[in-house]
């Protein structure tokens, strides 16, 4: 239920691009998963394409909705709370036990000083448990929050959330990915990764949603988009 990177003692210093890394991973995927499997996930991605879920999320200049979500200490934030200290960044990803999130985080996580000196704070929602995201946490030295989004809720209201396909739920459970287990509910929903820049009043300044979970923004536009 864990993404472990090849040499974990380099993975938190790793400064490549983001693409870079997360084309390495996608090339160990190809070369030791089986094509079957590779093919239903692909089939997956082009089904959420062809709906063009990413088509109908919060656009930039829109305002973004208020929430309140616990940590991964169990602690409550709110994200009107957060936006009183400057801009917000939030990453929506899909959990622990996804190989491309893991590698976002990790660039995110390099990238938390330039993020701060932005006047921005950063953090990731997902829909895993708070038991789930403090094991995120912890294993990747992450420095920013994880919230954990119970149901979907506020990814919904984001516009980001799908069903798993059943031909991927099969695959997932074959695999040990128990998302019941992992979120604590037996929708089998998650979001599409997506990240938003927010300004203090609310507006969404800058916003990336892809229903393909193997691309990522770069960090460093994300950043830029913080500055502007």
């Amino acid at each position: 239920m864990k993404w472990r990177s090849l040499d974990e003692s380099s993975a938190q210093s790793d400064a490549r691009p983001l693409r870079e890394i997360l084309a390495e991973r996608a090339e160990l995927i190809a070369k030791y998963v089986p094509a079957e499997t590779q093919a239903v996930h692909a089939g997956a991605i082009a089904e959420l394409k062809e709906r063009r879920l990413a088509d109908h999320v919060l656009r930039p200049g829109t305002t973004a909705p208020d929430w309140e979500l616990q940590d991964h200490n169990g602690a409550l934030v709110s994200s009107s709370d957060l936006l009183t200290k400057g801009r917000l960044v939030i990453c929506f990803i899909r959990g622990r036990w996804c190989p491309f999130c893991v590698g976002q985080m990790e660039a995110m996580n390099l990238m938390l000083s330039h993020i701060q000196e932005a006047a921005a704070t950063l953090v990731a929602i997902s829909p895993q448990t708070v038991r789930q995201s403090f094991f995120m946490h912890d294993q990747h030295k992450l420095r920013f929050p994880l919230l954990s989004d119970a149901e979907n809720t506020v990814a919904r209201s984001f516009g980001l959330t799908y069903r798993v396909p059943a031909s991927q739920e099969s695959v997932y459970r074959r695999a040990f990915v128990n998302l019941p287990f992992t979120n604590g509910d037996d929708s089998w929903e998650l979001p599409i990764p997506a990240t938003f820049v927010i300004d203090r009043d609310g507006t969404i300044l800058w916003a990336s949603a892809n229903e393909d979970y193997t691309v990522r923004p770069e960090p460093v536009d994300i950043v830029l988009a913080c500055r502007s």
